[in-house]
């Protein structure tokens, strides 16, 4: 028996989606890549959410039998309303995910983690064996942390202790993030607490070195991931 959820039914992008053509033409890159039998990690964005209903199309016209692992309950809800079915890493592992960024760097190393689901983001492309990340122009950069702080998800009981290494390691900045729906801080995916770090230089051994601090869970910094940037070119 079906719950037949109007909440599901009626489920929208909670904010304005820019650039939706450049934003398409890279999901039908990405949807283009699906293939029947797939194990797919799914990140988090708006271009992701455009690229889900991309592949629901196809798993509908063509019958294919694939499983997705969401990485937010937002994502996992609009798998849901779409039809995609849903799988998790006790039972699969991705044979790749896809996902947006906040920055990416020539490198192509991202600061990740403004939607609070870093932990799990980066968990997916760790046991991916590639990853696809969606842009548009605006969020490349020449170097890391130049238009946003780096994220780090904190165990709630760790945070002025956290704070105290993250200002040992040269942080400039440390902000508690708040809420825009509710009151008081964000609250990540895994019940934790969100700090937005500015470093004046974030070194390729800064992700190891944040990870390093008890209580930090992860940080939104991803350095040296098997990754491929795909770019979604602004369309007027």
């Amino acid at each position: 028996m079906n719950w037949n959820s109007d909440i599901i039914k009626n489920l929208s992008w909670a904010g304005n989606i820019s650039n939706v053509a450049g934003k398409q033409k890279v999901a039908d890159q990405i949807v283009a890549k699906l293939k029947d039998g797939d194990v797919i990690g799914v990140g988090s964005g708006s271009t992701v959410f455009l690229t889900l209903f991309a592949i629901a199309e196809r798993i509908k016209a063509e019958r294919l039998n694939i499983a997705a692992i969401p990485t937010s309950i937002e994502i996992s809800l609009f798998c849901t309303k779409l039809g995609i079915p849903l799988t998790t890493l006790f039972e699969h592992k991705p044979d790749w995910c896809f996902d947006g960024a906040d920055e990416v760097d020539p490198n192509k190393s991202l600061i990740k983690g403004r939607g609070g689901a870093l932990f799990k983001e980066k968990l997916l492309i760790s046991s991916s064996p590639v990853s696809y990340i969606i842009v548009d122009d605006s969020k490349l950069v020449d170097r890391l942390g130049s238009k946003f702080p780096v994220p780090v998800e904190v165990f709630p009981q760790a945070l002025t202790h956290v704070e105290q290494e993250l200002s040992l390691l040269g942080a400039t900045s440390i902000q508690l993030r708040p809420a825009g729906g509710k009151d008081g801080p964000v609250i990540t995916e895994n019940n934790n607490l969100l700090l937005d770090v500015k470093f004046d230089r974030i070194d390729l051994d800064m992700e190891r070195k944040i990870k390093s601090i008890t209580g930090v869970i992860e940080s939104g910094l991803f350095i040296n991931y098997n990754i491929e940037v795909l770019v979604a070119a602004n369309i007027v």
